[in-house]
C-alpha cells in the first residue's frame, strides 16, 4: 500500500506539527510515517474496497473526432477512501469519459478498444490498492505513473496479444486519471481544504525540482518552487466558454435533413451562439482535405462575425503530417478572409501525437499562429520536446491525470509557453476538476466546455446544484457554487444514483 508523507521540512524538524499524510483505502490505501513530534501510533488497518463504476451515456448528436465519429461514451468513476495515521478517514472521487476514439485512433473495431479500456480501468483499480508509494498526493500520483502504470500497460498488452495493436500510453493515462483525481480529492477532503490550497509548502514536502527539469537554454530553476507558485493568486469563477464545432455539426438550415433530434436543445450553430451568448468557437477540421478545412473555417467564421463571436481556434486532431498543409490553410485564410484569420487565436495539435516518433519542426506554423500541443502533451518531458520543435502552447486536460496536468502547466509557464484547458466532453463530476484547472492555472482565453452540446441531460443531477457549470450563459461558465474541501463537488447535495460497481477490490 502506498505510504504518504505530506509533512513539510519545517514540520518534520520537530516544530509544531499538524498531520498532513493519509492512507488510501478505496481504491488506494495510504498510511503515514509519523513526524518525530508525533507519538508512534500504528495506523489502523481496515478492510475496505476499491470501487469502480462505468456509466454509459448516449449522445444526442454525433461528434466527429479526426477520422472517427462518436455516438456514445462510457464514463469511468472511481472512489478512494483514505485514512491517516490517527485513523481519520475521507473519501475522494474521480471521473472521466473513456473517449476511445480520442485516445486510441485506429481501424480496430470500436468495441474491441472500448472493452480494452474498461479492462485497463479494472486492472489499475487493483494496482492502486497494492501500490506502496510514499509522499504527498502529487508525489503518489507521479510515482504511480512513473513506476506502476508502464508495467500494468505492458502486462495488459502482452495478455491481450493484439498482434501489434497495443493500448496506447495516452489511453492508459486516461484510465489512470480517475484514480489520480480521486487521490487529490481525498487529500483535500481529509484536511478539509480545497484541493488547490494543498499545492504549496504547507502541505507538500518536495519542491518541483523533484519532478521537473528545465530546458538547457532557459534560465529557469524549480528549486524552492511549488505548484502554488504557478497558479493564479485567486481562482477565476467566471470563465469564457469555448463551444465545439464538430466535423459533422450543422451550421445553417440548408444542412437540415429532418432527422435531427427534437429535444429542446439547439441543433444549428447560430442557435447555439444566440442561446448561450457564445464568444469563442473551436472548429474541428479534417487535416486531410485542405479545401474542406479552409471552407469550414470560412463558413464558421461567417456565422461568427454575424453573431458577434470574438475568437476562433482550429483543431486538426493529429491528422496532418506536413506543416505546409497547415500553412496553406492559414495563408489562404489570411489572404482571402483576413478578419477570420485575425479572429483565429490558436491552432491545436495538427500533427501526430507520437511526438518522439514524429519530430516535425513546426516553427513555420507557430510563426503564423500560436500552436498548442494537446494529445502529444502526455507529460512535461514531451512539452519540453515540443518547445524545441517550435510549439508555443500547451492544451491541458485532466483526463491525462491531475498530477500530469499540473506538472505540465508549471513547466510550460516557467518557460513562457501559453496554456489552454481543453475538454474531453466532460459531463457529471468530470466537469468540475476540468473547470477548476482552467480557473487556477490561467489560460490564453477561458476554457473549452461542450458536454452540454452532446449529452446535456447526463448531468441533470449535478446541474440541479451547479447550474452555472453545466449551462453556458452570456458566453461564460460560472464556478461560484463549487466550493468546500477537495474538488468542491458537494456530493452529499447531489442526487446521483450510481450503478453497481463494475469492480471492487479488498485491501
Amino acid at each position: 500500500m502506498p505510504l504518504v508523507d505530506s509533512l513539510s521540512p519545517r514540520q518534520r524538524s520537530g516544530e509544531r506539527v499538524r498531520e498532513r499524510g493519509f492512507q488510501l483505502a478505496a481504491p488506494i490505501r495510504w498510511k503515514v510515517p509519523l513526524s518525530p513530534a508525533l507519538s508512534p501510533l500504528v495506523p489502523r488497518r481496515e478492510r475496505e474496497s476499491a470501487r469502480l463504476y462505468f456509466i454509459p451515456i448516449q449522445m444526442r448528436i454525433p461528434l466527429k473526432f479526426g477520422t472517427e465519429t462518436v455516438t456514445a461514451v462510457t464514463c469511468a468513476r472511481a472512489c478512494a477512501r483514505v485514512s491517516d495515521a490517527a485513523g481519520r478517514t475521507a473519501e475522494g472521487w474521480g471521473e472521466t469519459p473513456l473517449s476511445v476514439q480520442w485516445v486510441w485512433p485506429s481501424k480496430t473495431e470500436y468495441e474491441v478498444r472500448h472493452r480494452a479500456l474498461k479492462n485497463c480501468c479494472v486492472k489499475l483499480a487493483e494496482a492502486w490498492t497494492k501500490f506502496g508509494g510514499f509522499g504527498h498526493a502529487l508525489e503518489i500520483g507521479h510515482d504511480f505513473q512513473e513506476k506502476v502504470l508502464p508495467v500494468c500497460l505492458e502486462e495488459l498488452n502482452r495478455a491481450a496479444n493484439r498482434a501489434g495493436e497495443a493500448i496506447p500510453w495516452l489511453a492508459a493515462l486516461l484510465c489512470c486519471s480517475v484514480f489520480d483525481q480521486a487521490v487529490h480529492d481525498a487529500y483535500g477532503n481529509l484536511h478539509q481544504r480545497p484541493v488547490y490550497d494543498t499545492y504549496g509548502p504547507e502541505f507538500a514536502s518536495l519542491d518541483l525540482s523533484r519532478f521537473l527539469q528545465p530546458a538547457d537554454d532557459a534560465a529557469v530553476s524549480f528549486k524552492g518552487k511549488f505548484i502554488q507558485d504557478f497558479l493564479l493568486p485567486k481562482r477565476v469563477d467566471r470563465l469564457r466558454a469555448w463551444h465545439l464545432v464538430g466535423g459533422v455539426d450543422l451550421l445553417d438550415q440548408s444542412e437540415l435533413t429532418g432527422s435531427e433530434p427534437n429535444d429542446g436543445y439547439p441543433v444549428l450553430l447560430s442557435d447555439w451562439v444566440r442561446r448561450d451568448g457564445l464568444k469563442c468557437l473551436k472548429v474541428k477540421l479534417r487535416g486531410n482535405d485542405a479545401d474542406w478545412d479552409f471552407q469550414r473555417m470560412v463558413n464558421v467564421g461567417r456565422i461568427a462575425v454575424e453573431h458577434g463571436v470574438e475568437h476562433l481556434s482550429a483543431d486538426f486532431n493529429c491528422t496532418v503530417t506536413d506543416p505546409a498543409y497547415v500553412n496553406e490553410v492559414l495563408d489562404r485564410l489570411h489572404r482571402e478572409h483576413p478578419r477570420n484569420f485575425d479572429m483565429t487565436l490558436y491552432v491545436e495539435q495538427p500533427f501526430p501525437y507520437e511526438l518522439e516518433q514524429h519530430r516535425t519542426d513546426v516553427h513555420s506554423v507557430s510563426a503564423r499562429k500560436a500552436l498548442f500541443l494537446d494529445e502529444s502533451a502526455h507529460d512535461w518531458r514531451l512539452v519540453k520536446l515540443g518547445r524545441e520543435l517550435g510549439w508555443t502552447g500547451v492544451a491541458l486536460k485532466t483526463c491525462k491525470t491531475q498530477t500530469g496536468a499540473l506538472l505540465s502547466a508549471c513547466w510550460a509557464k516557467a518557460h513562457g509557453m501559453q496554456l489552454m484547458v481543453q475538454d474531453l466532453t466532460n459531463p457529471m463530476l468530470a466537469q468540475i476538476p476540468h473547470l477548476l484547472l482552467a480557473a487556477h492555472v490561467g489560460t490564453i482565453m477561458g476554457v473549452e466546455t461542450n458536454a452540454m452540446q452532446f449529452y446535456p441531460d447526463a448531468s441533470t443531477p449535478e446541474a440541479a446544484l451547479h447550474r452555472g457549470i453545466y449551462q453556458r450563459r452570456e458566453g461564460m461558465v460560472d464556478l461560484s457554487t463549487v466550493h468546500g474541501p477537495g474538488f468542491g463537488y458537494r456530493l452529499n447535495e447531489i442526487n446521483r444514483q450510481l450503478p453497481r460497481p463494475a469492480a471492487e477490490f479488498q485491501v
